[in-house]
């Protein structure tokens, strides 16, 4: 993490901020702003007047839309909106503290909650560094013990089946399933946002049609499959390189609080079709071999399908989700990630059991469309 703007904060949640951490004995503690992110999240370092430095998160609980309920049927998580569609944990601080007590109860490297407020959407943190991967690799350290470290991280959460409700600190919080809704909610945002980014684009109703006939078997074996602790947002850039630790413990884990229960391919193709940088067919090749390797018991070709069609999926969701960030929200930046993205449709689509989905693409979004 490194210093950054972000928009001033309102003087009635600046004194209920002020008043955590005097009730935590961190009055006195240096305050630095950190660089945001896309959520609705903020962060800052903290500098106790003794003792190492600390993050402070805070998520207001009233700037998200609701998450979803446990049992809630499809159309009460529509009118919820698209947290409970998504099943997005809404920024919660019990889901954050929640998910740190379960993976570092496995062992893992999530911060430790020194303090935390889930009714105010406040928390202290342990403070993890700033060795982030994404940075560590832009200044030239050797990207392959950190991915082959990565993947040891999954091979530890993918060795068994999490609970349906995680608790940690008094506080607990649903694991629930990264089921059809979920999924179809995640490939539409291709079809609803990539036209008002590039208005050249026209998906028509039967080109829609064509679009949820092919996603449909695709999307069940995604849910037939969730059947692990899934990040759901594991990159370079929410990973932290700690080599004093040992094992899978050297990796560090940031923003894991919108985790689910979900097939094991969906994390390894966050990690692998990375949108903030270069993951070449080497590195991705690499570590499929790394987690086959630890995982013998797989039907090896049969995982590589859902790794390339989830993949896709997720990918195709990305570009959505930036789609929207640079059309709705303003934030330009975004558009530079997107050729990327394109580059590991691509490479996804190339499995010869995805030719429909290709066909698809070359129909309805030709290569001079992906600026």
């Amino acid at each position: 993490m490194g210093p950054g703007r972000s928009a001033p904060l309102k003087p009635e949640r600046e004194a209920i901020k002020a008043a955590f951490l005097r009730d935590n004995g961190l009055s006195d503690a240096k305050r630095e702003m950190l660089a945001g992110d896309a959520s609705t999240r903020r962060y800052e370092r903290l500098y106790p007047t003794r003792g190492p430095s600390l993050i402070f998160m805070d998520q207001p609980p009233s700037v998200e839309t609701h998450p979803c309920p446990p049992g809630a049927t499809d159309d009460e998580r529509r009118a919820l909106g698209y947290n409970a569609l998504a099943r997005l944990a809404a920024g919660r601080v019990e889901a954050f503290v929640a998910c740190a007590g379960y993976l570092t109860s496995r062992g893992l490297s999530a911060p430790r909650v020194i303090a935390a407020d889930a009714e105010a959407g406040l928390a202290v943190l342990e403070d993890l560094g700033d060795g982030l991967y994404a940075s560590l690799i832009a200044q030239g350290q050797d990207e392959a013990p950190l991915y082959d470290a990565a993947i040891d991280v999954l091979a530890v959460l993918h060795a068994e089946r999490p609970p349906s409700v995680l608790h940690a600190d008094g506080l607990s919080w649903p694991l629930l399933a990264y089921d059809d809704l979920a999924l179809k909610t995640a490939g539409d945002l291709f079809t609803e946002w990539l036209p008002r980014y590039n208005p050249t684009l026209c998906f028509d109703e039967a080109a829609v049609d064509e679009w949820e006939a092919i996603w449909a078997p695709i999307r069940a074996r995604g849910a037939a499959g969730a059947s692990v602790f899934c990040h759901r947002d594991y990159h370079a850039e929410n990973l932290v390189w700690l080599p004093q630790r040992s094992g899978a413990a050297r990796v560090g884990l940031l923003d894991f609080q919108d985790a689910l229960r979900a097939h094991p391919a969906w994390d390894l193709s966050m990690l692998l079709h990375d949108a903030r940088r270069d993951v070449g067919a080497r590195r991705e090749a690499a570590c499929l071999d790394r987690y086959f390797d630890l995982h013998p018991h797989l039907d090896r070709q049969a995982f590589a399908a859902d790794f390339h069609s989830l993949g896709a999926l997720n990918v195709a969701r990305i570009l959505g989700i930036f789609s929207r960030l640079v059309v709705r929200d303003g934030k330009p930046r975004y558009a530079a990630f997107m050729p990327r993205l394109w580059t590991y449709l691509d490479r996804c689509v190339a499995d010869p059991a995805l030719a429909p989905l290709k066909t698809w693409l070359e129909r309805h979004a030709p290569r001079g469309t992906r600026a």
